[in-house]
């Protein structure tokens, strides 16, 4: 790559030095582009007529994202010593930035990231840009790993420690009047303003005389007494473990090189920072965080149709049937991002409350400061109500959310037909419905799909897109594009039982229940998940989504996939009981206070006994064993099937469904990291259990030629170089 900066000189001698890569839409910190830049730093330095720099991108809107993310995570499997040698050459390389003769000035005009952050702070001073995307930050810890070009060590001597510790190992982005009032930068200013200002800083630094000192100042160990970091420390570290728990060390390793980098000289810092960086690297929490955000980068490409080659409709207008908590959650998604929605349900007292609903999700981003009022009423005014279908007349896709009842669902398809516009779609929000039997009563099924939205739906992204035997391109085309407008994330799947994220989560939450009725102890099979990096455990999760709910899906999936789904009793005898869940206040626990804090139930332990098979004694690695291999291997049959088209959709559709951890890497990935041979070694040891732990032909192939989901580089980016 050559080209990405252009070097002008104006009579005052103050050199405006541009940063614009040909052909990309953001700026990155590649290995060539830094080795140009290097040149060009080499270039300022023989220079003796120049009294200034200003640094500032060409791309309007964009100023630097950071490194060059395709080597990075070629780096995570790179030997230390290459590690090492990348981490160098960027300290070296700010470093000369920072002493170079004369005063240096940053102009942030756009989104300022990772690498791009720590090159503007190691300029004398920085100004913002008025411009809404313009923001600063660290978002290292959130792929996995630390600021490693400086960050750790700068930022603190720069805006102090407390304030560099939130930064850091939060990812935060800082912006607008915050970014002043940190120091991070020196003011707010009209984009068409910044060079003039920053031709104003440089003339004033040469009058005052002061940058040469800031500039030694910086380079000084910070000077915290053993008491003020003992205190800072701890208390960051808490909060970092109650945010992360042990599973992800990057914040805590960033802790790590602030802690003991901070009250040394700047240059002993930056080796401190080195060896953290080389040692967080080599982890793989950091090569399976990195591999998940490619992931998701593949998944928003091709989420399995081409867009490129499938025309879709335009969508001005939708409908959605249902206002309980899931169609109020769809319809508000639709209005929060412009697109007029109608809701329709069977009397007024159930629309106020799908119109309550759709309020307090907006009231709830007032109150985290990311809303306004006037965003409550923008969103209000693009939802109309009726008892009518009627209202539907003109919606270019209907979606249906009424309870997962198959006849109910069909019945209503009838209704519909004589009201919506010929070429209008119909959208089934269900769970485990076969789209290709519901179609068969829809107003045409090539324009009737599947689009599984999760609760709750202002917070969940993935969206299931399926594809019925009918379903068209367009129609599926139509369905993604609308997903992605409302800030989902959509992977279309093939119609089956249970779609992809059902049909591989119900295998681990009917093993937690099997294993119950074996002896195990519902907080034993609880811990073992939320040690593994679940969210909650598979019991605590029967009763967040429903006993009744998770009776009906088991059913479906226990008549599909008769030869190894597992059944019992236990959950249609809870249902009987009425024993649905927190919405109950009982399940397998009961749920007691204003807040419904679970806690033990004396009352379900006779009824457990009665059902109880077995009463032995487990060790925690076969309840770990017996629920994650219980999902591996049927998500292995689910690609082997055919019913998704890419490892990637399967792991981002874990992670973004099921909140399935990705400092594992994603399910598939997860298998990867084990080792196929593993998986089935393991698999085979509980094939006394059923053929659920018989593992698929793709497993066994794979163990046998050493094969992987995801293979890894064939050779290493030198990063930086």
């Amino acid at each position: 790559m050559a080209n990405a900066f252009q070097l002008e000189v104006a009579d005052d001698g103050i050199a405006l030095l541009t940063f614009d890569i040909p052909g990309q839409k953001v700026n990155t910190l590649s290995g060539p582009v830094i080795a140009e830049l290097s040149e060009v730093i080499a270039h300022l330095e023989s220079r003796e007529d120049l009294r200034g720099l200003i640094f500032r991108s060409g791309k309007p809107g964009q100023f630097i994202a950071g490194a060059d993310l395709g080597e990075l995570a070629a780096l995570v499997h790179a030997t230390p010593d290459e590690v090492k040698r990348g981490v160098e050459r960027g300290h070296g390389l700010f470093e000369r930035f920072s002493q170079l003769p004369f005063p240096t000035v940053a102009l942030v005009n756009g989104h300022c990231m990772g690498g791009g952050t720590e090159l503007i702070l190691s300029l004398d001073q920085r100004l913002l840009s008025d411009n809404s995307k313009a923001g600063i930050a660290f978002p290292e810890v959130k792929l996995g790993i630390i600021p490693g070009w400086g960050g750790t060590q700068r930022l603190p001597r720069l805006i102090g420690i407390h304030h560099a510790i939130r930064m850091i190992t939060t990812g935060a982005t800082i912006r607008g009047a915050e970014a002043v009032s940190l120091g991070l930068v020196f003011d707010i200013i009209p984009t068409d303003q910044l060079i003039g200002e920053a031709r104003r800083l440089i003339e004033s630094a040469h009058e005052q005389d002061e940058w040469k000192a800031n500039r030694e100042l910086r380079n000084q160990p910070l000077g915290m007494t053993a008491d003020q970091m003992a205190f800072t420390f701890s208390v960051a570290e808490g909060y970092v473990r109650s945010k992360t728990g042990s599973h992800y060390p990057a914040p805590l390793m960033a802790l790590k090189s602030i802690r003991e980098g901070i009250n040394l000289p700047l240059k002993q810092g930056l080796e401190v920072e080195r060896d953290v960086a080389v040692e967080i690297m080599q982890s793989s929490a950091a090569a399976n965080v990195i591999g998940v955000f490619f992931k998701g980068n593949a998944v928003d490409r091709d989420p399995g149709i081409d867009l490129r080659a499938t025309a879709s409709q335009d969508v001005c207008r939708a409908g959605v049937l249902g206002t309980g908590l899931m169609g109020a959650g769809i319809a508000t998604a639709h209005a929060r991002r412009g697109i007029p929605a109608a809701m329709v349900d069977t009397d007024n007292d159930r629309i106020a409350a799908g119109l309550a609903a759709a309020a307090k999700v907006v009231q709830g981003r007032i109150a985290i400061g990311r809303a306004t009022q006037d965003d409550v009423a923008q969103m209000m005014s693009l939802l109309s109500t009726s008892t009518s279908q009627q209202i539907f007349a003109d919606c270019d896709v209907v979606i249906e959310a009424v309870p997962e009842n198959e006849q109910l669902k069909t019945r209503i398809y009838g209704q519909l037909a004589e009201v919506m516009r010929p070429d209008a779609i119909l959208a089934s929000n269900t769970s485990t419905i076969s789209i290709t039997r519901m179609a068969q009563a829809a107003p045409a099924a090539d324009r009737f799909v599947g689009m599984h939205f999760f609760s709750p739906v202002d917070r969940m992204t993935l969206v299931e897109v399926i594809r019925g035997e009918q379903t068209s391109d367009e129609t599926v085309a139509t369905i993604v594009t609308l997903a992605k407008r409302i800030g989902k994330t959509p992977i279309v799947v093939k119609d089956c039982p249970g779609f992809l994220v059902n049909r591989v989560l119900m295998p681990y939450m009917a093993e937690a229940v099997q294993m119950l009725t074996e002896g195990a102890s519902m907080d034993a099979i609880d811990k073992a998940a939320t040690r593994f990096g679940m969210p909650v455990g598979p019991i605590a999760l029967h009763d967040m989504v429903g006993i009744d709910v998770a009776c009906f899906a088991g059913n479906v999936l226990v008549k599909a996939y008769a030869d190894r789904a597992v059944s019992n009793n236990v959950l249609a005898r809870m249902v009987q009981l009425g024993r649905l869940g927190k919405k109950t206040g009982s399940g397998f626990r009961k749920y007691v206070g204003a807040k419904g804090k679970p806690a033990s139930d004396p009352e379900f332990e006779p009824i457990l006994a009665h059902l109880r098979t077995d009463d032995r004694q487990f060790k925690d690695e076969e309840i770990t064993d017996r629920l994650f291999l219980a999902m591996v291997l049927e998500a292995v049959r689910a690609l082997q099937d055919k019913i998704i088209l890419q490892p990637a959709h399967v792991d981002m559709a874990m992670i973004l469904g099921t909140g399935f951890p990705p400092f594992r890497g994603g399910l598939l990935g997860w298998c990867d990291n084990e080792g196929a041979a593993s998986i089935t070694e393991r698999a085979a040891r509980y094939e006394s259990l059923g053929k659920r732990f018989e593992s698929p032909a793709m497993l066994t192939q794979m163990a046998v030629s050493g094969e992987r989901f995801y293979p890894l580089p064939a050779t290493t980016a030198k990063f930086g170089g």
